[in-house]
C-alpha cells in the first residue's frame, strides 16, 4: 500500500472513516474512544487529567502547543489520554514557564499524536454520529488495519478504568509548591489558605482525581487524606473525617459497585459529602438513581450551567461522557439543583435530608473558568455547620 509523502500517521474510526496526517509524539499504535474538547488553552492539564484515560482527544482549537509544557501544570504523574489529535502543532514554543515542547512531552510519555488532519470534520462527525471507538497510529500502518483495531477495542460502556488511575495507597496530601506571581503584576496564580480558619479533615476518594482538586480543598481549609478507589467505607470512617470528597475519574459509573457501596455507607453515616463529575454519578447510583451514556459528552471550558434554585448561570469546565438520569434522581428523592443549558442534562443534585451535594462539572477548572470555585467554600461551610451541630448534640 502507498502513502502520501510525509503523512505517516492515521486516525481511524469504527465507522470506517480514515484521516491521514503527520505524526508527532511517540511512535505507537493505540485504541480508545474518540472524543473532542473545545478548550482553547490548557492542553497539558487535559492530557494529564485521569478522566481522559482510554480516550483519544481531538482539540477543536486549530493550533495547539504554542506555550509548551511545564512541570507545574500537570494534573497527574503522567499523560493519561491514549492519544492527541490536532489541526496544527505549533512549531514555536513561546512562554516564560515552558520547559519542553508538546511533541517531546508526548514522546517521553509514550503517547502518539497526529496533526494536519481536519479536526472540524472529525468533531462534526462525532457530534452527529456520537463518540466512536478509534485507532491512532504513528507507525504508518494500513488504513484497513487501523479500522479493524478501532472496531476491536472494548469501548467504555461497562468499563472500570478507575483501577488504572487511582492511587496505590492512602496518604496525606502534602500540598503544592507556593503559588507564583505573574511577572509585572501582583497577581497570584493560586490563593493561599486562610491561616485564621479552623481546618477540617476530609477523606478524598481518588477515582482518578486531578491534583488541582486537592490543592483547592487544601486552600479552602481542609487537611486532605487521599484514599484508593476501593477503600471500604469502614476504613475511611476509622480515620474519623469531618467530611468526604468523591473525585472525578474515567469509565462507566455503573460499573463501580464498590464505589456505590462505599458512598452509600458514608452517606448513611451522616457525613457531609461532596462529589464532582464521576463522584457526582457515584452519588446518584448510591441513592438508587441511574446513569446513561451521552451521545458525545461534554468536554471543554465553556459549558453553561444554571442553578435552578437561585437562577445563577455559571460557565464551567466539564469532561464526562455519562450523565445521571433526571427522572431516576428525583424518583430517588434527591433534588436536581443545576442543569446544563446546552441539553438540560443534570448538572447538580443535593439530598433533602443529608449534608450531601454534587456537581457534574469541575469547579477546580484547570483548565477553565473559575465561576464554580466557590463550591469548595460551600463544602467548607457545610462541614463547619455539621461539625458545630454534631458537637453541640454531643455536649447536650
Amino acid at each position: 500500500m502507498s502513502f502520501n509523502a510525509g503523512f505517516n500517521a492515521v486516525l481511524a474510526l469504527e465507522d470506517g472513516s480514515v484521516f491521514r496526517g503527520r505524526a508527532f509524539g511517540a511512535t505507537a499504535t493505540v485504541a480508545g474512544e474518540a472524543v473532542f474538547n473545545t478548550s482553547m488553552t490548557g492542553y497539558q492539564e487535559i492530557l494529564t487529567d485521569p478522566s481522559y484515560f482510554g480516550q483519544i482527544v481531538t482539540m477543536t482549537f486549530p493550533e495547539i502547543g504554542n506555550y509548551g509544557v511545564n512541570p507545574d501544570d500537570v494534573e497527574s504523574g503522567s499523560v493519561k489520554c491514549a492519544g492527541l489529535v490536532v489541526r496544527r502543532l505549533s512549531p514555536i514554543v513561546s512562554n516564560w514557564r515552558a520547559a519542553q515542547p508538546l511533541g517531546d512531552y508526548l514522546r517521553d510519555n509514550g503517547v502518539p499524536g497526529i496533526e494536519e488532519v481536519d479536526t472540524r470534520a472529525i468533531t462534526k462527525k462525532l457530534r452527529v454520529a456520537g463518540v466512536m471507538k478509534a485507532c491512532l497510529s504513528t507507525e504508518n500502518i494500513a488504513s484497513d488495519d487501523a479500522v479493524r483495531i478501532a472496531r476491536e477495542w472494548r469501548g467504555t460502556v461497562g468499563a472500570d478504568f478507575v483501577g488504572d488511575v487511582t492511587c496505590a495507597a492512602a496518604g496525606d496530601y502534602a500540598g503544592a509548591p507556593p503559588p507564583f506571581t505573574v511577572p509585572g503584576t501582583s497577581l497570584l496564580k493560586d490563593r493561599l489558605p486562610d491561616p485564621a480558619r479552623p481546618r477540617y479533615r476530609v477523606a478524598a476518594y481518588d477515582f482518578g482525581a486531578k491534583s488541582s482538586i486537592f490543592k483547592r480543598l487544601a486552600n479552602a481549609g481542609f487537611d486532605v487524606r487521599v484514599f484508593p478507589a476501593k477503600t471500604p467505607a469502614a476504613e475511611v470512617l476509622a480515620w474519623a473525617p469531618d467530611g468526604v470528597f468523591l473525585s472525578n475519574g474515567p469509565g462507566d459509573p455503573a460499573a463501580l459497585a464498590y464505589a456505590h457501596d462505599a458512598a452509600r455507607a458514608l452517606i448513611a453515616a451522616g457525613l457531609p459529602v461532596f462529589g464532582i463529575c464521576l463522584g457526582h454519578q457515584i452519588i446518584a447510583h448510591a441513592i438508587g438513581a441511574e446513569t446513561y451514556k451521552l451521545k458525545f459528552g461534554h468536554r471543554g471550558g465553556n459549558q453553561p450551567v444554571k442553578n435552578v434554585e437561585n437562577g445563577i448561570v455559571s460557565i464551567t469546565a466539564q469532561n464526562h461522557g455519562f450523565a445521571a438520569s433526571r427522572e431516576s434522581v428525583e424518583r430517588a428523592g434527591a433534588v436536581v439543583t443545576e442543569i446544563n443549558l446546552n441539553d438540560n442534562t443534570v448538572a447538580g443534585l443535593r439530598l433533602r435530608d443529608k449534608p450531601v451535594f454534587s456537581v457534574q462539572y469541575h469547579p477546580e477548572a484547570g483548565p477553565g473558568p473559575n465561576d464554580a470555585a466557590p463550591l469548595f467554600a460551600r463544602f467548607y461551610q457545610l462541614v463547619a455547620e455539621h461539625k458545630a451541630a454534631t458537637g453541640a448534640a454531643k455536649s447536650a
